[in-house]
């Protein structure tokens, strides 16, 4: 019903920057909470920042992040494009992972459902 598709990632030296995407397509009614989590081989999936449906505008919603991000890394969303936005800046080799995305997708104003994209992988190099 529901596919959210991640883009953006790649290889880029230390220090360098990226900017990820996460579109949501189907049935989707609204988008309430999304996120951006990563895996970096051999370690579990980590959360990094989340977004609350209000988080596209100057004076509503939330943002947080993971200590290890903050300062470096923007989340952002567009609810009028169902899309959201990960800016990673001063990129660290151990920002190297896949990134997932994660929503919370309303099919009605009833049935919220947890989703999640497949991944795209960002590696931090020279």
């Amino acid at each position: 019903q529901v596919q959210l598709v991640e883009s953006g990632g790649g290889l880029v030296q230390p220090g360098g920057s990226l900017r990820l995407s996460c579109a949501a397509s189907g049935a989707v009614f609204s988008i309430g909470l999304m996120g951006w989590y990563r895996q970096a081989p051999g370690k579990e999936r980590e959360f990094v920042a989340s977004i609350s449906s209000g988080g596209g505008t100057t004076s509503g919603g939330g943002t947080k992040y993971a200590d290890s991000v903050k300062g470096r890394f923007t989340i952002a969303r567009d609810n009028a494009k169902n899309t959201m936005y990960l800016q990673m800046n001063s990129l660290k080799p151990e920002d190297t992972a896949v990134y997932y995305c994660n929503a919370v997708i309303f099919h009605t104003t009833m049935s919220p459902s947890n989703y999640w994209g497949q991944g795209t992988q960002v590696t931090v190099s020279s």
